[in-house]
């Protein structure tokens, strides 16, 4: 099984994981969010930019979960110090970090937890390849997705506000009228990611992890591994990306977190 029967998107999860879907995308978004949230909609159309937009998107998560101002700037930093020791509520902002240093650590498997609740698709990859639901290594990412320390404050509908607040994002500012950006992904190895099919040489069909990093920038990739991956990746499967907010540890590396599903890829070798 590659998913659940259902999903939050109204797309069945057959369709959205198939490779028809990522050549031919249409708009995704999660039941209810826009519509349970629609003062932050009406607020973000008064933004004259991106940067402006983030502020005011921030604004909203922190009046509206308690997100300490110390822990965005913490987020900004990357670490505490001080007085700012202290713990804080469950926020978005720490599992973009904690992507940031691990994807398979306690963060990364609520992240990939999400992606499986909300769009359905089962993760391929957590520590070790997932190969079926009853071993060892699904109940390892179980147990590490439903973790009382980041599963509180809400951590899910904070996710649901992200997704919704990156894709009219792309609408609005950062990527208009298009349907697909190219991305780079470099790799040492094809664990994380299945090869299903051969289409030449160069190109393979893959079926990616329910979430993956990907950057805007092929040099940046070359650091992360020997063999490029280029991908057209559909906007509407974008969760992240590095200049939606103004404040986040993923910038340096021009970061997109992707949903995953059965991607055209060329690979090749820096």
């Amino acid at each position: 099984m590659i998913g659940h029967s259902s999903n939050l998107l109204g797309v069945p999860m057959d369709l959205l994981v198939h490779r028809d879907f990522n050549d031919y995308p249409m708009p995704l978004h999660i039941s209810g969010v826009r519509e349970m949230n629609a003062n932050l909609f009406e607020m973000l159309v008064q933004s004259s930019d991106l940067h402006e937009a983030g502020e005011a998107f921030t604004c909203y998560m922190m009046a509206m979960f308690g997100i300490d101002r110390e822990q965005r700037e913490d987020a900004a930093s990357g670490q505490a110090t001080g007085a700012r020791r202290r713990r804080y509520r469950a926020s978005f902002l720490r599992l973009i970090k904690g992507w940031g240093y691990d994807s398979n650590g306690p963060e990364g498997a609520v992240l990939k937890g999400w992606v499986e609740s909300r769009f359905g698709i089962f993760p391929t990859f957590h520590k070790e390849t997932i190969r079926r639901i009853s071993s060892s290594a699904w109940t390892a990412y179980v147990e590490e997705k439903m973790s009382s320390r980041f599963h509180s404050n809400s951590i899910y509908t904070q996710l649901d506000l992200l997704f919704e607040f990156c894709q009219w994002a792309l609408q609005r500012f950062a990527a208009p009228g298009r349907t697909h950006l190219t991305l780079y992904r470099g790799i040492n190895a094809f664990d994380e990611h299945q090869i299903l099919e051969r289409i030449d040489k160069r190109t393979v069909l893959m079926r990616l992890n329910n979430l993956s990093s990907f950057t805007s920038d092929r040099g940046i990739a070359e650091c992360f591994g020997d063999t490029i991956l280029t991908v057209e990746v559909p906007v509407s499967k974008l969760v992240f990306f590095n200049t939606l907010l103004s404040a986040h540890p993923l910038k340096g590396e021009g970061e997109y977190l992707v949903v995953g599903g059965e991607y055209r890829v060329t690979a090749s070798y820096f």
